[in-house]
């Protein structure tokens, strides 16, 4: 048997982008904390911290953060069938209708693991 050296654990890479740089435009966008674990099929977890940017355009299957009836929710965008989904199977799709009150408050960029949990965010339910 010999010995050898060897490094355990994750290599630490230096990034190029700062924590401003996370922010497409730091005026149109707005952060979140997720709420729930409908969306933990795309790697949204109960918690995580969501980047939004209000000034992009939704686009078919974008994540989305949009106030529905009075709750501020994190769905996928089915612009074909004009509906809000989940990334869970457990919870159905809503079909938005004429009688729903609803407004796109941004498209999700990125979303943050946090480890401390900051109290002072709003929270943005899952469903």
């Amino acid at each position: 048997m010999t010995d050898s050296n060897a490094t355990v654990g994750p290599a630490v890479k230096q990034l190029d982008k700062t924590l401003n740089d996370l922010l497409l435009d730091p005026v149109s966008s707005f952060m979140g904390r997720a709420s729930g674990r409908s969306m933990e099929g795309v790697g949204i977890f109960d918690g995580d911290l969501l980047l939004i940017d209000r000034k992009a355009t939704v686009k078919h299957n974008d994540v989305i953060v949009a106030t529905y009836n009075g709750l501020f929710v994190c769905k996928i965008a089915d612009m074909i069938n004009n509906q809000l989904c989940s990334a869970n199977p457990d919870n159905p799709p809503i079909k938005l209708t004429e009688h729903d009150q609803y407004s796109v408050e941004g498209v999700v960029t990125s979303s943050i693991r946090l480890f401390r949990q900051p109290t002072e965010l709003p929270q943005i339910n899952t469903l």
